[in-house]
């Protein structure tokens, strides 16, 4: 006996080629029915024997195609129909869209063995995919995922392409933006004010530019890199002085496996990463010196080609490891449109390989990293944006504006939570427009109106965000304090809300409730009871503000604050440049000084002690040389800093460093053992603050928690302990996660309330 079921599929089901799929599956159990695109994910109507049908929804759950991801499904008797024949029908819209957006795939094995078959007719062509793979999030325009809404709508099928996308057993059966030569885009080069519009002479000349050490702009998925020969010193360091980018290092492109194995050092997790869908920039530690890459620094950042065009340059040639960084001037988001990048990267760029596929919105590349407790995302974009990594509570949509630096934004719409690619600082005017563009986005993709929305932005009344917040006349408003969004944002991703934990946020800086500089917080409670400040470190004081962040001697005048005299017998002794003493004046006189809590700021103190007396030129720079420092050192003491029950007092903690450093110690061991003592000062505290309250699991977030070797020293200690630990895992822990937990606090608050 026939009988006939609805099914609504959530989840990552559009782009992925999941009807393809369905219609496949149906097909080979003999089922009648239909499948289509819904706002909501994919909708199916399916008629049989109810044995086949529960063997199709089974099959379904178990073996969705790779690249997708079931979260969700619904199933329902519906009536028979009589459909004896099984269909892809056109896309339904009813109401909003709350279907995940898919996220951009690295080229597949099957387009990759196509692109180099000299028989097929997609051979050496550049924007070769399928339904497994290319791009998604960079090229849709608006839901649900068709191509008349993707900026592939210009380029018409030919008979060929348009054949594989109607055939049902075809990979590229019902691909969005499939293309071939004759029908498609294409890549051309413009160098010397000349266009080469032949793909593949164009292609070719591009790789012999890079071989003879010119710096190319090169349009990928999400915006235009800049590329060189990052084994040819010149390059790199021309490539420096034309970006005016001093000494933040730049990402690699490897070959090949076999080429990044000879790069750094990987372990499983980390190869598993780099070949993952994703493609990632994967942090790992250099087993080689490239100069000028990565100044003082002991990881490189290597990833993998992606598209068909990083493949056809290096099958024509390029060098095996290229410099491939965003195509900006320093500080400056990535553009991404084609005019833009012409004049924009005019007189850093030599040449231009352009592709004539429009982006639809830019996106960097994804960093992460594997530490003590797994990989971790430190910058979310390409490959992973802009998939919902949780669900919230409420009816009401809501927007959370995150920080000002590494922003992101949150929209929590229909109970999931999308949080967009990372958007830069926003002190940026670039970056502002790009949040700004971001906001408009996500809202008309969703189709939710602002006006709806509850806006949740940092409590910092300063921050370009929470301005944009108050000029929103018809929004209800929500202001959320900094190292509270950092707890939340893990509770979020684990779906915990109401989970009791103890919350650690350790970063440079954060408004305080008491209008203090944060950044060395323990929290008590849960997300939807209140997160309430239980420790924090010892107040020290920041002279002359936000410099003290871009000058770490400053920083540690200030938390010498308390000894003045012996601070200035530690710099004369140490031959401290005059800037230490001009802060410490500061100090004494109380002038342009600022109360503060922040470990971020402690550790550049440290850093300043032992050797690092410059300014920083780009975030978190003396913090990373004192980390990489420590790696070289062995741990031969553990230096006193102790909990009162309120508060992590750093004065001994920096006064043992003082002195070890005077007696000549070695620097590198000085710094091994300060990472362990605020690694025990944490575990201690946290111990603490679990056994008096009954608590069991520990938090750990803020742009501190990006320290590798630090993480490493708190797992050791908390593998003797019964205390859980949880870390950020689908979001960064630095400001690039401040907004999803925003989004969290402001979704219980609003559902509470």
């Amino acid at each position: 006996m026939k009988t006939a079921q609805r099914i609504r599929v959530r989840g990552i089901v559009q782009g992925v080629g999941f009807r393809p799929f369905i219609f496949r599956l149906a097909k080979r159990l003999q089922l009648g029915g239909w499948v289509c695109n819904g706002e909501s994910g994919v909708e199916i109507h399916v008629e049989g024997e109810a044995a086949v049908i529960q063997s199709f929804i089974q099959e379904i759950r178990t073996s969705p195609p790779p690249s997708a991801q079931v979260t969700e499904m619904e199933i329902g008797d519906a009536a028979v129909e009589g459909l004896a024949d099984f269909q892809i029908r056109e896309s339904m819209r009813k109401d909003r869209p709350t279907v995940h957006i898919p996220a951009d795939l690295a080229v597949c094995p099957s387009c990759l063995a196509e692109l180099f078959d000299p028989a097929d007719r997609r051979f050496l062509y550049s924007y070769s995919n399928c339904t497994e793979c290319g791009p998604r999030y960079t090229v849709i325009q608006r839901l649900p995922y068709d191509r008349p809404h993707t900026t592939m709508r210009a380029w018409a099928l030919c008979p060929s392409c348009s054949a594989e996308y109607h055939e049902p057993t075809d990979r590229r059966f019902h691909a969005q933006p499939i293309a071939c030569p004759e029908c498609g885009p294409h890549y051309y080069l413009l160098s010397d004010g000349r266009e080469l519009r032949e793909e593949k002479k164009a292609i070719e000349q591009a790789a012999e530019l890079l071989r003879a050490g010119r710096i190319m702009a090169v349009k990928g998925l999400g915006g235009y890199h800049l590329a060189c020969d990052a084994e040819n010193a010149q390059a790199v360091w021309t490539l420096r002085e034309r970006k005016r980018r001093r000494e933040k290092p730049f990402a690699l492109m490897a070959k090949d496996l076999e080429t990044a194995r000879t790069l750094v050092e990987l372990s499983a997790e980390e190869e598993e990463l780099l070949l993952s869908p994703a493609r990632p920039i994967v942090l790992a530690r250099a087993k080689r010196s490239l100069e000028g890459v990565a100044p003082d620094i002991a990881d490189l950042g290597v990833m993998l080609p992606y598209t068909p065009l990083h493949h056809l340059l290096f099958h024509f040639g390029a060098p095996p490891v290229l410099v491939m960084t965003s195509g900006n001037r320093s500080g400056e988001p990535i553009v991404y449109r084609d005019e833009e990048a012409v004049t924009a990267l005019q007189g850093i760029a030599d040449a231009w390989l352009i592709g004539e596929r429009p982006i639809a919105r830019r996106v960097d590349d994804s960093v992460v990293r594997v530490s003590a407790f797994g990989p971790a995302v430190i910058r979310r974009a390409r490959g992973y944006a802009p998939l919902p990594v949780t669900r919230l509570p409420g009816d009401r949509p809501v927007l959370a504006l995150g920080a000002d630096l590494k922003n992101t934004i949150t929209l929590a719409v229909n109970g999931q939570a999308i949080v967009s690619q990372h958007l830069g600082d926003l002190e940026q005017y670039e970056a502002f427009t790009a949040f700004e563009e971001t906001i408009r986005d996500l809202l008309a993709m969703y189709e939710v109106p602002l006006s709806e929305t509850v806006v949740a932005h940092d409590l910092h009344p300063g921050y370009r965000s929470s301005q944009f917040a108050g000029g929103l006349e018809s929004c209800e408003t929500v202001a959320v304090q900094h190292h509270r969004a950092h707890v939340a944002a893990v509770l979020a991703e684990r779906n915990a809300l109401d989970k009791r934990v103890i919350g650690v946020a350790f970063d440079g800086t954060g408004y305080g409730d008491d209008g203090a500089i944060w950044g060395g917080e323990l929290f008590v409670g849960s997300v939807a009871a209140g997160l309430e400040r239980r420790g924090h470190l010892r107040y020290a004081v920041l002279p002359g503000g936000d410099a003290a962040a871009r000058i770490p001697l400053q920083a540690m005048a200030g938390f010498f604050a308390d000894q003045p005299e012996a601070a200035a017998d530690i710099g004369r002794r140490l031959e401290l440049p005059e800037r230490f003493f001009t802060a410490l004046k500061l100090v004494e006189k109380q002038l342009r000084t600022f109360p503060t809590t922040s470990v971020g700021r402690l550790f550049d103190a440290a850093a300043a002690l032992l050797g690092y007396t410059g300014a920083i030129t780009y975030e978190g720079q003396a913090a990373i040389w004192l980390e990489h420092l420590a790696r070289s050192g062995p741990l031969k003491k553990v230096y006193p800093f102790p909990w009162d029950g309120e508060e992590l007092d750093y004065r001994p903690l920096l006064r043992a460093v003082a002195e070890d450093r005077l007696q000549g110690e070695d620097a590198a061991a000085i710094a091994r053992s300060f990472h362990r003592s605020v690694a025990e000062g944490v575990f201690r505290s946290v111990l603490a603050l679990g056994e008096a309250h009954g608590i069991d699991t520990v938090v750990l977030s803020g742009g501190v928690f990006q320290n590798a070797l630090l993480l490493a020293d708190l797992q050791a200690l908390f593998a003797e302990s019964e205390m859980q630990v949880w870390t950020n895992k689908a979001v960064p822990p630095n400001d690039g996660g401040i907004s999803l937990g925003q989004a969290a606090l402001a979704a219980v608050r609003h559902d509470k309330f």
